[in-house]
């Protein structure tokens, strides 16, 4: 039997939804619901049905009762999510099989719903399913666009600063000017860099990356400008410089503060010339380079502090990107939590969710670290979470410093007090702990005489560690 869409023709207000019950009444009130709400819906009557609507409608979330013929739910979702990767389901279970809700959520379910349910708490579920589908699907989006238009996906971000930066990343590459990139510890620059190449008419041609601060003094003029045989000790062969790998491309100078004034004038002058001479030889070699060089640091206060050379400023400051810290636009963090989230699935077997509570609670943090800290806060909690959705206390944020009377930074020493959501948290526990002993057998109850829904009360036991009497 071919799938009938319900929608009216209208574009979707509130995203598209596709309820899969074999029971006519279940799936015609549910549809019901929903499209009250401004959602357009499609019904099925079974898996198979499901699954052609899948493959011929688009579809932001999944709504499906567990226990259907000849295909179940779960067969449904495992599919269902082969067929649209970035789907989002909810499983609808009778009281009594929690345990297959749960391992419908291990195997990429969004969420559950218990039946019978309340009219609200549905809604707000598909809501909250729907919101995760137009974050996965900005994250893909703008990975594709920038990808595509600026030859590189990792620069995300839809914030205003970032935004900014990507225009002027757009209008300087045009040109080959000169262009200095300028940013903390971890904010992107070589990103940046890249995509200013990526974006020119040199992008054919090579990218040649080189760190100032890794590479001490004595060999930098080496690396950078290259070597005749017996230059020095241990030149046993000639070596080309990277000015000259990067010949007809870009050369990317990070950390170019890290460098002492008489390296400063050597560099000047390959700029000033359009031209390198290597160690231990007399004549010049022409190269066609453009730069792009890098800091952390405040360069016109190395300037003025004469630990950075003027005129070598002047000539590599023509054009300034500035690339703002993540604090300055932490509306970016959910599109980039999901985005590194993304890449640590596709290095694992167990794939890893984000939950909202996890979002809010990174979007709390100022991450002096940036993005590179939000990148390994996000791995490392796809590496050790035990369960398959991600939630705040897998991502351990750092103390808050404080600065002394020197202007340098310590961590508080004083005896640390409870925060307000380890004392909320505690609270729950003893609240959910009490009304459980009253009711060990029937969960619902448990529900019902806090106030709370089955679905919030079986997250609220497995983040507090809670379990009944029947499973310890």
């Amino acid at each position: 039997m071919r799938a009938v869409s319900t929608s009216t023709g209208d574009a979707p207000t509130r995203g598209r939804v596709l309820v899969v019950d074999d029971q006519r009444n279940m799936r015609a009130t549910t549809a019901m619901l929903l499209r009250a709400e401004g959602y357009t819906v499609h019904e099925a009557g079974g898996g198979e049905e499901a699954l052609a609507t899948l493959a011929s409608q688009p579809v932001d979330v999944l709504l499906t009762d567990l226990k259907m013929e000849p295909m179940d739910g779960l067969t449904l979702l495992r599919k269902g999510l082969e067929t649209v990767s970035q789907l989002q389901v909810i499983v609808m279970t009778a009281y009594g099989s929690i345990e297959t809700a749960v391992e419908a959520m291990r195997l990429g379910a969004y969420d559950y719903v218990t039946k019978p349910f309340k009219d609200g708490e549905l809604v707000h579920r598909v809501q909250k399913a729907f919101e995760r589908s137009k974050l996965v699907s900005a994250v893909n989006l703008f990975a594709g666009e920038f990808n595509s238009r600026h030859g590189l996906s990792a620069l995300v971000g839809r914030s205003p600063a970032m935004h900014e930066l990507t225009n002027r990343i757009i209008r300087v590459a045009q040109s080959d000017a000169t262009v200095l990139v300028q940013g903390e510890s971890g904010t992107g620059k070589e990103l940046v860099a890249r995509a200013v190449h990526a974006q020119s008419r040199r992008n054919k041609q090579p990218f040649v990356p080189v760190n100032c601060a890794a590479i001490s003094e004595t060999l930098l003029e080496s690396e950078l400008f290259g070597h005749a045989r017996g230059a020095f000790t241990g030149a046993v062969k000639a070596r080309r410089g990277l000015f000259e790998e990067a010949d007809g491309g870009t050369l990317f100078i990070d950390e170019v503060t890290e460098t002492s004034p008489a390296f400063q004038s050597k560099l000047l002058r390959v700029l000033q010339d359009g031209e390198v001479r290597r160690v231990g030889e007399n004549s010049a070699i022409k190269v066609d380079v453009r730069t792009v060089a890098a800091t952390n640091r405040d360069i016109e206060q190395e300037v003025a502090e004469k630990r950075f050379r003027q005129d070598l400023f002047y000539r590599l400051n023509v054009v300034t990107l500035r690339v703002p810290p993540l604090r300055e636009r932490l509306e970016d963090v959910p599109l980039l939590a999901e985005h590194f989230l993304e890449r640590a699935n596709a290095r694992s077997i167990r794939k890893k969710r984000l939950s909202q509570s996890a979002v809010d609670h990174l979007m709390t943090y100022s991450f002096p670290g940036n993005v590179r800290e939000l990148e390994n806060l996000v791995e490392q909690a796809a590496a050790l979470a035990e369960a398959d959705e991600l939630l705040p206390e897998d991502f351990p944020l750092r103390p808050k410093r404080l600065a002394d009377s020197n202007g340098t930074t310590r961590v508080p020493t004083t005896t640390p007090q409870p925060s307000l959501a380890q004392v909320v948290d505690e609270a729950e526990r003893r609240a959910i702990q009490s009304a459980v002993e009253r009711h060990p057998e029937d969960l619902a109850m448990v529900a019902e005489e806090l106030g709370i829904s089955s679905t919030t009360l079986w997250r609220k036991m497995r983040r507090l560690g809670i379990r009944t009497p029947a499973s310890s």
